[in-house]
């Protein structure tokens, strides 16, 4: 009975399928099926029954998934606790939304290869209701998101909030935003569900919301005079500073949006929690250091 045996094994137990276990472990299905089939053999017993839906354990396979839970934990914690970071070896998966990919994701991932100089990284960006689909989905280890994550399967660390303002194109005089389009976040997220109906309640239906999957470009399109936006303050100031957008008040705005650093929690990830407070160290500094610079005051209109 080996290491390798017992994890697949518990893969296999937690998924519910060889399929979705290889494809979890990026091992072929024969070569899952012949670690459970040298465990079974080494231990005398049948683990699984196929049903209509895939495998379910036998008595003795929910006893023996209780004991690898047991050494499994003992192994994370050793490896959390005990072990130096910078021998921990293989493939972590990250996926992050535009916001903080825009912001001090650059500096996490630095951070992150300093301390784990042999672990490799797959990073995904992507609007947060895909990124929770791939964290639930197995698809991912950790997620910085705009969360929370509720399931009682994921554990949410909290990371810096971002703080939104209104900006127009530099020179643009007053705003009506009864009449100028609005460019929000992509239609299939909560900034954008939030701001349409705040607008509708505020200024009747006749108001016009743009969406883009782009942080970038709707900046863009804000400079461009196209329309105006709320966007998170962190990401407006060389704009600002070049003169090719300001911040306006037009008397309300959005509120802040808040993301986590999230995870599953079963089995249990070691480089998962590592990583989350990691992320959740270096979102916090980099706040400290923007709070210490000067922003620009919003203009009134």
């Amino acid at each position: 009975m080996t290491f390798d045996q017992l994890l697949t094994f518990l893969w296999v137990a937690r998924l519910g399928g060889v399929r979705r276990a290889a494809e979890q472990m990026h091992l072929s299905q024969p070569a899952v099926s012949a670690r459970l089939g040298g465990l079974e053999e080494a231990l005398r017993v049948t683990l699984f029954e196929r049903s209509g839906r895939g495998v379910v354990l036998t008595k003795e396979g929910e006893l023996l998934k209780g004991y690898a839970e047991q050494i499994f934990f003992i192994r994370e914690e050793i490896q959390r606790r005990v072990a130096d970071p910078s021998g921990v070896e293989g493939f972590f998966r990250v996926g992050c939304s535009e916001t903080i990919a825009q912001s001090w994701l650059s500096r996490f991932l630095e951070r992150f290869s300093e301390v784990y100089p042999r672990v490799s990284l797959e990073l995904t960006v992507d609007i947060s209701r895909d990124l929770r689909e791939a964290l639930m989905g197995r698809q991912l280890d950790l997620a910085l998101l705009m969360g929370p994550v509720s399931d009682c399967s994921v554990d949410n660390v909290d990371l810096p909030a971002f703080p939104l303002a209104w900006y127009r194109k530099a020179g643009g005089g007053d705003t009506d935003l009864a009449a100028v389009p609005v460019i929000s976040y992509a239609r299939q997220t909560r900034p954008y569900r939030d701001l349409s109906r705040e607008m509708v309640r505020r200024y009747g239906p006749g108001v016009r919301v743009y969406s883009s999957t782009s942080l970038a470009t709707s900046l863009q399109l804000v400079s461009a005079g196209v329309g105006v936006g709320p966007f998170p303050q962190a990401l407006a100031p060389a704009l600002v500073g070049a003169g090719e957008i300001e911040p306006f008040d037009p008397g309300w705005r959005p509120p802040d949006l808040h993301f986590t650093a999230s995870f599953l929690t079963e089995p249990r990830n070691a480089l998962a929690e590592e990583g989350a407070a990691l992320a959740a160290m270096v979102g916090r500094l980099w706040q400290g250091e923007l709070a210490a610079e000067p922003m620009a005051s919003p203009a009134a209109g």
